[in-house]
């Protein structure tokens, strides 16, 4: 029996909706993400563990979300130009979604049933929370906006 992870649908940046199950049997850190954040800077250090680990059967996904702060005010086609540009993102970019409240996404609903925040809070906090998930669709880990990619390699590479 599947993972409940993979009933899910996303919508990727160029507008084509897929269901997660796409990425079956692979490691994923999927990412709340945003272009005028203090954070930013980390989507070098997120496309540096996709380009390390990539061949191995990890996966980054990426999702574009404007509640924090308004720090991502642009369209999807605007957002995957910065992301190609300014940090040569390669790993997949999804549309933009909300990942709290009423108007929050399936698939951070989820997330976040299955891994809980500082004091066992389900909301996320902030751009850049990351959510490692193992091959088979479980919900490992939940990082915080302040810990770097690069300290999530040791963990990635438990799972691989």
């Amino acid at each position: 029996m599947a993972a409940p992870i993979y009933d899910i649908h996303v919508t990727t940046i160029e507008g084509e909706e897929i269901p997660l199950e796409r990425y079956v049997g692979k490691v994923l850190l999927i990412v709340n993400t945003a272009s005028k954040c203090g954070f930013t800077p980390q989507y070098e250090g997120l496309e540096e563990l996709y380009r390390r680990y990539r061949d191995r059967g990890f996966e980054v996904l990426g999702f574009p979300c404007n509640q924090f702060g308004g720090q991502e005010p642009g369209t999807d086609a605007e957002i995957q130009t910065f992301c190609q540009l300014t940090y040569q993102v390669d790993f997949p970019l999804f549309a933009k979604l909300e990942v709290n409240g009423e108007g929050a996404h399936p698939l951070y609903r989820f997330l976040k049933g299955e891994a809980r925040g500082l004091l066992g809070s389900e909301a996320i906090k902030w751009n850049f929370t990351k959510f490692l998930v193992d091959r088979q669709g479980e919900v490992v880990n939940r990082f915080a906006p302040t810990t770097p990619p690069a300290k999530l390699a040791a963990e990635i590479e438990a799972l691989l």
